[in-house]
């Protein structure tokens, strides 16, 4: 008999019956954790969206879900007066539309760099590019503040917040495009090269082409990462403020209803973005096939 048989065959004193009901009541030991597993996981994620969801509409004057007090839309109506909100969501947009105009082109530089380049240095240059990520963001923050006061004359406010999220976010934006660069075939860069095509006329008409969609991911991607950023945001942007910054500032005297009614907002638009996201590229996929 060989090793595989013996491994195969039932154990003494158990029938092959018996084997099939055993390794049955495993399999369903083993399913039974995996589901409790995510029921857990998903409460973990969703049962704080779904409190605060109802607490938006509850009339009460601070944010409760036990306390129902009636269902209303004052909240929701209210955002508009407010002087403060709207302005901070004026500058955390201004921020981050200033935010991927850095982002992106410094993030697709370090890209190229890193992918074109064949050199030992390559690593070191790796690590000092992705090093931002895993600096604080407070150190990110002022340290930023104090360069541009301190060489520049440039006080903190909107444009040092902007640089400073900027720091970081475009090391995520690089390693994006860095998985699609080594997705790419040289090829047709090489034979447009050797068919008289300059450097920037390859560049602009295939590679550029070629990462668009990483364009536009990576945009998105630091926009929400710089509207969502607190800690580099606070310590950079000086006596400015943003949303996210005065939701802060107002937490320390107190929850309002009017916080909720703003993230049900965010995460309406959200999963609006990604079901017209995913429709979108539904469709497209349909086109290509058809």
């Amino acid at each position: 008999m060989t090793t595989l048989d013996t491994a195969s065959a039932p154990k003494p004193g158990t029938t092959p019956r018996a084997s099939v009901v055993t390794a049955k009541r495993e399999t369903d030991w083993s399913n039974a954790l995996l589901n409790a597993y995510l029921v857990i996981f998903f409460a973990y994620m969703f049962l704080p969206l779904i409190f605060m969801v109802i607490a938006a509409f509850n009339a009460s004057p601070t944010p409760s879900v036990t306390d129902w007090q009636g269902f209303t839309l004052r909240w929701f109506q209210e955002l508009p007066y407010d002087e403060r909100f709207v302005q901070g969501l004026f500058n955390s947009i201004l921020i981050a539309f200033g935010v991927i105009a850095i982002a992106i082109p410094l993030g697709l530089s370090g890209a190229l760099i890193l992918t074109r380049l064949q050199s030992g240095a390559s690593t070191f240059l790796y690590t000092v590019l992705v090093s931002p990520i895993l600096m604080p963001g407070i150190v990110l923050g002022v340290t930023t503040m104090i360069f541009w006061r301190d060489f520049f004359n440039v006080q903190a406010g909107l444009f040092t917040a902007m640089v400073a999220q900027a720091c970081f976010i475009a090391s995520y934006c690089m390693l994006l495009f860095m998985a699609r660069l080594q997705r790419q075939d040289r090829v047709l860069e090489e034979a447009a090269l050797d068919l008289g095509a300059s450097p920037v006329m390859v560049f602009r008409r295939i590679t550029l082409p070629f990462l668009m969609p990483t364009i536009v991911t990576g945009s998105v991607i630091a926009f929400l990462q710089s509207i969502e950023n607190y800690n580099t945001t606070f310590f950079a942007i000086g006596g400015s403020y943003t949303l996210v910054t005065e939701i802060g500032s107002r937490m320390r005297f107190g929850l309002s209803p009017m916080i909720n009614a703003i993230g049900v907002i965010f995460v309406f638009i959200t999963v609006a973005g990604a079901v017209t996201y995913v429709l979108m590229q539904r469709r497209r996929d349909r086109k290509a096939k058809g």
